[in-house]
């Protein structure tokens, strides 16, 4: 297991590239930042000079492959990085100079078992897209088929593995410091991430996302997912059909093309929707490189490496609560918050609907031109605070996603109305999901099915039915020595660890200082 010592070495070094961004400035300012951290943020950014502008994207960017993961998953979370990081972040591009073609060809060997020769006619030694995790490849199968052929980096999962323990081990010690640090449940924010990166480090996951996808979608029109072969395909190396069509951010391509562009934005707004609310299943990954408009207008969509699920009753909770801010009903929306054990019971159910109030009805009526999203989610994560909600790690895909669809439509169809395209949508869905019929249909299947079960019921009640509230339950998280946990067995040498640490990394701040700053 790696030491404290190593991991504290990688948050300096980590810290000094942040510092000479500007962007450590946000952390060591914070209002709600441990007395700790600032100690830290102040060893990592000596002798360094600190633009008056932080780049937090470019930051992220340099320190490496792991981190520009986890600065998109901030630019969800206004509430935890602030609007101005959590705006800036958004711009972060998941982009790398690809890996020199000899060594995509050995992984593609080590992979399949024989020379690429064997498989493809040809591949282009020059990559079409190169990401932190894969690179992407044109080529052309022994059938004659295009086909887009993604490559793991050599060596990504080690370097993941690694960064990602020193993350727990931070979120591990500042949740353990309370207060606002533990409300914002790190850990298990940290946990989620190391989930979503482990499938997108196994590209068989990936392959089976599009199949999934594909599946849930086939009956939506003007949405397309690429076929996989799955002869081609294994957990390094993901071969899929090739898509030709227009990049949805090349706005005069598309107009040349003759395509109806506040038409797309509505057909991407209802595509999410879909898979959203009506599948569970959705690509939580739509930034414009990610999205083609083909020839007869339909949207093409690639990479699967990030997808979010949401289970039937959250999906529902989600609906009403979109349909209560779209229509003004901001009791119901408040009613839903309690049910799902979001706000404490403690709190008041009318002061959390007035305070839903304040967000929602600014927004009504007017276009994203004027206000957003995103500007709802910031105002969203603000009441968080005051009504003591705990962050919902499997809501934050979602967050993430909605701001990209948002982003995309708006730059379509500057004028879109996202609750005008939604509201009716949520209704139907509504009425379909929640509805007497459906209410009844669902009141019957599940009366039988707990009769059936009923001897096993009975055996297993207590431990079978415990509390829960809307959330899903939370997966057990990596256990994490704290360092100040060992002072109950070593106190007496414990001062003299911590001090030889602590001056062991100023001097090699002092030393990185004269080097680099």
């Amino acid at each position: 297991m790696t030491g404290s010592a190593t991991h504290i070495s990688r948050l300096l070094r980590w810290g000094r590239v942040l510092a000479r961004h500007g962007a450590l400035r946000l952390i060591e300012q914070g209002r709600n930042t441990p007395a700790p951290v600032r100690r830290l943020c102040r060893l990592a950014r000596f002798g360094t000079i600190q633009p008056r502008v932080p780049d937090y994207a470019g930051a992220f960017q340099d320190i490496g492959p792991a981190a520009i993961k986890l600065g998109q998953t901030l630019a969800t979370r206004p509430d935890l990085v602030g609007l101005e990081a959590a705006q800036n972040l958004l711009t972060l591009q998941d982009s790398l100079p690809p890996v020199p073609f000899e060594a995509i060809r050995r992984q593609m060997e080590a992979a399949f078992g024989c020379p690429p020769e064997e498989l493809f006619d040809h591949v282009e030694p020059e990559a079409v897209g190169s990401a932190s995790i894969a690179q992407v490849h044109r080529a052309v199968t022994k059938d004659g088929l295009d086909v887009a052929v993604k490559v793991l980096r050599p060596g990504i999962r080690e370097k993941f593995a690694r960064d990602i323990e020193t993350y727990e081990w931070t979120a591990a010690h500042l949740e353990a410091l309370g207060g606002e640090a533990a409300r914002l449940r790190p850990r298990a924010i940290i946990a989620n991430f190391r989930r979503w990166t482990v499938r997108e480090l196994d590209l068989r996951r990936e392959a089976a996302s599009a199949s999934e996808l594909a599946e849930a979608m086939k009956s939506h029109e003007g949405y397309r997912v690429p076929a996989i072969d799955w002869d081609r395909t294994n957990g390094s190396v993901l071969t899929i059909e090739w898509i030709d069509g227009i990049k949805i951010s090349d706005l005069d391509a598309l107009r040349a093309a003759g395509h109806d562009l506040p038409a797309l934005a509505r057909r991407l707004v209802l595509a999410f929707l879909s898979q959203a609310i009506d599948a569970g299943f959705f690509h939580a990954d739509m930034h414009q490189g990610n999205l083609f408009v083909q020839e007869d207008g339909t949207i093409a969509v690639i990479d699967f490496g990030i997808m979010g699920r949401i289970d039937r009753r959250a999906r529902q909770w989600l609906a009403e609560i979109l349909y209560g801010l779209t229509t003004g009903n901001y009791r119901r929306v408040a009613e839903i918050h309690f049910e799902a054990q979001y706000v404490p019971s403690y709190h008041s159910v009318e002061e959390f609907a007035t305070a839903l109030r304040a967000v929602g009805e600014p927004m009504r009526g007017k276009p994203v031109s004027e206000l957003s999203v995103g500007q709802m989610l910031d105002g969203l994560f603000a009441i968080t605070r005051d009504f003591d909600m705990q962050t919902q790690p499997h809501l934050l895909l979602l967050q993430k996603t909605m701001v990209m669809v948002e982003g995309l439509a708006t730059a379509l169809d500057p004028a879109i109305n996202m609750w005008d395209v939604a509201g009716p949508f949520v209704k139907n869905w509504i009425r379909d999901e929640l509805g007497p019929e459906a209410a009844l249909a669902d009141r019957l299947r599940e009366d039988t099915q707990t009769l059936l079960r009923l001897p096993e019921l009975i055996r297993r009640i207590e431990d079978r039915y415990p509390p829960r509230g809307g959330a899903p339950e939370q997966a057990p998280l990596p256990e994490v020595e704290l360092m100040w946990a060992r002072k109950r067995r070593s106190n007496h040498w414990m001062r003299y660890i911590l001090a030889a640490l602590a001056g062991g990394a100023l001097a090699w701040a002092m030393m990185q200082g004269g080097l680099l700053g």
